[in-house]
């Protein structure tokens, strides 16, 4: 289960959500049965509450939402994407640390 600061996003509210906020968006592409997903799913909800109120920062259940996937190209989960200004600014493929995750938030939100 998410963590009280990670968002849930789908193909209902990622426009709005993802696309249209005014802050940089971390979005984890998961699925319920993938155990390195399962594995990265505290580290997400760590930058969560460490960046709330600067960052948005959420998941995508793959399963649910496979237009999504499609859209973004998600061939291998998990999958990180950051986004800002509704662009795709890093893409992250497979499981990686908290420090890769949080260097590329410090760099988008100070203007890198």
């Amino acid at each position: 289960m998410a963590g009280p600061n990670t968002l849930e996003f789908n193909d209902a509210n990622f426009e709005q959500e993802v696309l249209g906020a005014s802050q940089p968006v971390l979005v984890d592409f998961w699925a319920e049965w993938c155990m390195p997903c399962k594995a990265l799913g505290p580290t997400i909800d760590e930058l969560a509450t460490e960046y709330a109120g600067r960052v948005k920062v959420g998941k995508v259940n793959v399963d649910d939402n496979s237009s999504l996937s499609v859209k973004f190209g998600i061939n291998a989960i998990p999958t990180v994407i950051l986004f800002k200004d509704g662009q795709v600014v890093e893409k992250f493929v497979s499981l990686r640390g908290k420090r890769d995750y949080a260097a590329a938030l410090d760099a988008v939100l100070s203007g890198g």
